[in-house]
């Protein structure tokens, strides 16, 4: 299946916090999207590494996505090496999307700043047609995404752009919520952790009505660009 947007996260719940109301948003207006997790968060202090499988999978459902795949790296330990890189090569090529979103290049989690490199050092080298992978025996065609585009996470990063998100908040708090083990649910006897307390939910909520607001809007998620973006006219700006 082609994507016309395939989202890399490195733990499952990355995309649901830094892009899911764009994943929804784009998928109201027709368009394919799909979510590759590089690693199950197995690392993570509360839950399990089953559980997490089976909200990615609900929160999937939530969001409406037409794929969603884990390769199951080494969560904490996974590099930025040519074995990782073809992996990611793989996916890009097999659904071959026009955009590519993935995790912050500098962040909080040391596994954020590594994953949105080794998900652009992919891209790039998924165009090389000298670049060989193959799937079940079946060499892949060189693919590279029109664009790269890192969503923020934890740290404040200034965007380079800022979708309006309004309609389709709550369908992104749904999403979050899906993952009952990680985020604040006072029905859990598990461990407090940075991310289960009531404020950090707060604190997403109020990134999201920030960058909002910066564009004339209730809500908003905002991205980065290694690139320049060109716009048709000037009539097209928010």
């Amino acid at each position: 299946m082609k994507l016309d947007i395939l989202v890399f996260a490195v733990h499952p719940d990355d995309a649901e916090l830094g892009c899911s109301g764009t994943i929804v948003k784009h998928i109201a207006l027709g368009k394919k999207v799909g979510i590759i997790d590089l690693t199950r968060g197995e690392l993570g202090t509360r839950g399990s590494a089953e559980m997490r499988d089976q909200e990615a999978a609900d929160s999937a459902v939530i969001m409406g996505l037409h794929a969603r795949e884990n390769l199951r790296f080494r969560d904490g330990f996974f590099e930025n090496n040519e074995a990782h890189q073809l992996e990611v090569v793989k996916m890009i090529r097999k659904y071959q999307p026009e955009l590519v979103l993935t995790n912050a290049l500098h962040d909080r989690h040391p596994d954020h700043g590594r994953a949105g490199d080794l998900v652009n050092d992919a891209c790039f080298l998924s165009g090389l047609s000298k670049v060989s992978t193959q799937v079940d025996g079946v060499a892949q065609e060189a693919w590279r995404p029109r664009l790269v585009l890192q969503y923020i996470q934890d740290r404040y990063i200034k965007p380079d752009v800022i979708i309006d998100i309004t309609p389709y908040f709550e369908t992104k708090i749904a999403a979050i919520k899906a993952f009952k083990t990680q985020f604040f649910n006072p029905e859990l006897d598990e461990p407090d952790t940075y991310i289960s307390s009531p404020e950090f939910f707060e604190s997403v909520i109020g990134r999201a009505r920030e960058f909002g607001k910066t564009v004339g809007a209730t809500y908003g998620e905002g991205f980065t660009s290694h690139k320049l973006l060109g716009v048709d006219n000037l009539f097209n700006l928010r």
